[in-house]
């Protein structure tokens, strides 16, 4: 058999990860390379601080290469990503982040700086600089009865140029705007989880927007519902998961709705299966549970290819793209 000639990136795995956590991996980003070659769909769901970990270095170009189909996300990582776009040179990094005080955390506060491990995220210019904007497109839906999903309206603030002279980085590195230049479906379940969601909520506080302006989760899961019937012929739609809690929980279950509370069994499952994650399966972690536990929901079959990558998603999941598109 010849050898398939590969990147630099993808070519040094194949040679030097072959076992234990580094075999799993090449495993896991042949697998889903291989899925994608036989004309499979593919969502990504994102956890964690992704987006501020600069994830759209890579995933940005799976998403113009047409590596990705759908994406889940939390609004923290939907939102932190268009942050990063208008406020990169703002953004402060603290490597020894583990040795501050509670003072130093205040301190940190004070001026300005909101923190994710070791990178501070600026609230002038990137948390209040999207809210006066996208705030604008809250009011005139209101003005005008209209409702749209969250991630809609980072679509319409993307797509209208109102934060162009803003940029701080290549917009190319942005995987939302990536994602908008497609229209790529994104699901964001529990966005009011998020700063801007509390901050839409602080203005439904006041009267100045109704609720009813934001679609709901609900309505996530009925166009999610809608997307993978549509999309999901064989060899399926696969499943990567970066990480856990509703990013994933909520997106892979739409599969057991659809075959037992609709009652619609021709339903296909998830086709590829791959969770990087760093949790451990005890007292009834769901996200550090192995697959197979899914197969009892209804969500994965026992033919579904399905692999664990227990590491840093933020080493693991640039690597497995750089795979995927050949680097």
């Amino acid at each position: 058999m010849n050898k398939v000639n590969r990147g630099p990136i993808s070519g040094f795995m194949e040679t030097h990860y072959l076992h234990f956590n580094a075999a799993a991996l090449v495993d896991a980003a042949r697998a889903y390379e291989e899925h994608l070659n036989r004309g499979g769909k593919m969502m990504v769901t994102l956890a964690g601080a992704m987006s501020t970990a600069e994830i759209g270095k890579s995933l940005a170009e799976m998403i113009r290469s047409g590596k990705v189909d759908i994406i889940t996300c939390t609004g923290a990582n939907l939102e932190e990503d268009v942050f990063n776009l208008v406020a990169h040179t703002h953004y402060r990094r603290i490597p020894n982040y583990r040795d501050l005080t509670p003072k130093d955390e205040e301190t940190l506060l004070e001026s300005g700086f909101n923190r994710v491990t070791d990178t501070c995220i600026p609230e002038d210019e990137a948390i209040r600089r999207i809210e006066r904007n996208i705030l604008k497109l809250w009011k005139e839906a209101n003005a005008g009865n209209e409702r749209r999903l969250p991630h809609e309206y980072f679509y319409r603030l993307l797509k209208s140029g109102a934060l162009r002279e803003y940029y701080e980085i290549d917009p190319k590195d942005s995987w939302l705007m990536a994602a908008a230049e497609r229209d790529l479906p994104i699901i964001v379940p529990g966005w009011e989880d998020s700063t801007l969601g509390n901050i839409f909520a602080s203005h439904c506080v006041t009267g100045e927007l109704r609720p009813s302006v934001v679609k709901s989760g609900i309505e996530y899961m009925t166009m999610l519902a809608d997307w993978y019937t549509k999309n999901s012929r064989a060899p399926g739609i696969g499943f990567f998961q970066i990480g856990g809690g509703i990013a994933g929980d909520f997106p892979i279950c739409v599969v057991p709705m659809l075959r037992q509370d609709l009652r619609r069994l021709d339903t296909p499952y998830w086709g590829y299966f791959c969770q990087i994650s760093d949790s451990t399966t005890s007292y009834g972690s769901y996200s550090g549970a192995v697959p197979n536990e899914k197969i009892t929901w209804g969500k994965l079959s026992p033919d579904t290819p399905r692999f664990v990558i227990e590491s840093d998603a933020t080493i693991v999941a640039p690597l497995v793209f750089a795979w995927v598109l050949g680097w």
